[in-house]
C-alpha cells in the first residue's frame, strides 16, 4: 500500500485534474518510475476488450505492477503486490488438453 502511495504522490504532479483521483498517467512516465524505482519490466501483456492493454510489470525481486493503458495513451495502475513468480513454460498445461 505504501508503494502505491509513493508512486501516486510522485506521478500526481504530472497528470490532468480529471484524472488526479485515479493513480493514472502517461505509459512512458510510469514505465520510467517503475524500472527506475523497483526495476520492474514488462513480463506480460494482452488485449483487453475495449480496446485498452493490460500490461503486468515484475521486478526479479518479486514486486510486480499491473498498468491499464487505454488507446489514447493513458495509463492507469489496477494493482500492485510482491512475491511475484514466473512459472516455467513446461508446467503451463496446454488450454485444450
Amino acid at each position: 500500500m505504501l508503494r502505491i502511495l509513493a508512486t501516486a504522490i510522485a506521478l500526481t504532479a504530472f497528470a490532468n485534474t480529471a484524472m488526479a483521483q485515479a493513480v493514472c498517467n502517461e505509459r512512458a512516465r510510469f514505465v520510467e518510475q517503475l524500472a527506475g524505482s523497483y526495476a520492474e519490466n514488462t513480463v506480460g501483456l494482452g488485449l483487453v476488450n475495449n480496446g485498452s492493454v493490460l500490461e503486468v510489470l515484475a521486478s526479479r525481486k518479486g514486486s510486480w505492477t499491473i498498468l491499464i493503458t487505454k488507446p489514447n495513451g493513458m495509463s492507469c495502475v489496477v494493482a500492485t503486490g510482491e512475491s511475484w513468480e514466473e512459472i516455467p513454460k513446461a508446467l503451463v498445461k496446454d488450454p485444450s488438453a
